[in-house]
């Protein structure tokens, strides 16, 4: 089974490195992907010494954007699947092993990591918008997913091909859940970790709450 893994980055220069020397322990590194979504700072420099494929977006356009165009990169790869996983460290790449085991079974579109089982330093409100928001989620996809906010997540190219996403930033990861479901497709779950020291989430939770509640409500007027 040939995985790629996407790293969609944004001035994520103190970190990118070291989320790729993790990943090279379990992966190859024609096989890693970063996404530059517009940097100011060297993040795809730094990617590039390891000499992982970097691509470039000039401009800044969204977490989602990034996403749809590592998704372009692996479908034209022939890949059969992807795994995402978030480039200020927060994701920890012995779980690597965990997402290729059980999307090698073939059962799920979708692999989606539950932090919600062990939280750790996990903020509280973090915790209360994350339960909040998986419910809605949930529903609207027909099947129960524990966290549908983690960014960690295994998604088979069948999914990739038939999704239509609309969105850019950070909804992104809610609409391919809610897509997914509607078509059918299992969405498991694998219990992992995150670590939480001094990383400055790129969130804006004004901007980004009416974002999902958009997608939301276009999810249930358009059903």
């Amino acid at each position: 089974m040939r995985v790629a893994l996407l790293i969609p980055a944004f001035n994520a220069a103190g970190t990118i490195a070291r989320v790729i020397q993790d990943a090279l322990r379990f992966l190859d590194r024609e096989d890693i992907i970063v996404i530059d979504d517009g940097s100011r700072d060297e993040t795809g420099t730094a990617a590039q010494a390891f000499g992982v494929t970097v691509l470039f977006h000039r401009t800044n356009k969204g977490k989602g954007a990034a996403l749809r165009t590592g998704f372009e990169s692996v479908t034209a790869r022939n890949y059969d699947g992807a795994v995402l996983m978030d480039a200020d460290g927060q994701h920890e790449a012995r779980f690597l092993p965990h997402f290729l085991s059980q999307a090698a079974r073939g059962r799920d579109g979708l692999i989606v990591g539950t932090r919600m089982d062990r939280v750790g330093k996990m903020p509280w409100i973090r915790q209360l918008t994350n339960r909040l928001t998986s419910a809605i989620v949930s529903a609207l996809a027909g099947q129960r997913i524990p966290d549908s906010q983690s960014g960690y997540r295994f998604i088979s190219s069948d999914v990739l091909r038939r999704l239509r996403l609309t969105t850019r930033r950070y909804e992104t990861e809610s609409e391919m859940l809610i897509q997914a479901g509607h078509m059918g497709y299992r969405i498991g779950a694998l219990p992992i970790s995150s670590v939480y020291e001094e990383q400055h989430s790129a969130i804006r939770p004004g901007r980004d709450t009416i974002r999902f509640v958009r997608l939301v409500l276009k999810t249930i007027l358009f059903s």
